[in-house]
């Protein structure tokens, strides 16, 4: 899962000349604004993996639960905490791997992904929109991030992502279609809060 995550989170780089586009910002900043006023955050995304032929490489289902800069990602027994300070990345049968949000930062969060806030990482440009989708692309300002570009479909009437497509710098690509989102989700603090009893006894711990 953790490939399949970098693969999610981490996007772009094509070495465009694109600059902050105002109309892209505006659209991006009514996402963001809808993400800030948001109590919770529940997401349904199906991920499918293609290489840089365009053969299908298999189809994931995730589910993510958002609160502020927190959030929990599963994947079938896999999944990702974080509590705004770390990322606990559980594999699903025998380990965690910790690690500070900061060392995250050649990657694309979830939250980010999904928050509309892409000032402080990435130009962008809006290459079409009409009345109820606008299509926008994301490059990123650090060259050494693991991916090319993001192209996002953004739906305006909810101000919300509709999906992605996420280019590496092999070329392969992950779609990432939105399948469900809600705004209106209530999660307790607790849910954030890393807890090892809910492991398996023999799970290690690596930092």
């Amino acid at each position: 899962m953790r490939y399949l995550l970098i693969a999610l989170f981490s996007v772009i780089g094509l070495q465009g000349i694109a600059q902050k586009d105002s109309k892209a910002k505006e659209v991006l900043d009514q996402m963001g604004l809808k993400v800030k006023q948001a109590k919770g955050i529940l997401a349904n995304i199906q991920l499918i993996s293609k290489n840089n032929k365009g053969k299908a490489l298999g189809t994931k289902s995730i589910t993510l639960k958002m609160k502020g800069e927190k959030y929990l990602l599963n994947q079938g027994k896999m999944e990702i905490l974080c509590d705004g300070k770390n990322i606990y990345n559980f594999d699903g049968a025998n380990s965690i791997s910790k690690s500070d949000v900061g060392e995250s930062d050649q990657a694309l969060s979830p939250q980010k992904l999904l928050s509309g806030n892409y000032d402080k990482d990435f130009n962008f440009s809006l290459l079409s929109q009409n009345t109820k989708t606008a299509t926008i692309e994301l490059f990123p300002l650090d060259k050494r991030k693991n991916f090319q570009k993001v192209t996002l479909i953004i739906d305006k009437l909810k101000s919300a992502l509709s999906s992605a497509s996420i280019l590496d710098k092999s070329n392969n690509v992950t779609d990432v279609n939105v399948v469900s989102l809600s705004y209106s989700a209530q999660w307790m603090d607790n849910l954030f809060i890393f807890n090892r009893s809910k492991y398996p006894k023999n799970v290690e711990i690596f930092d």
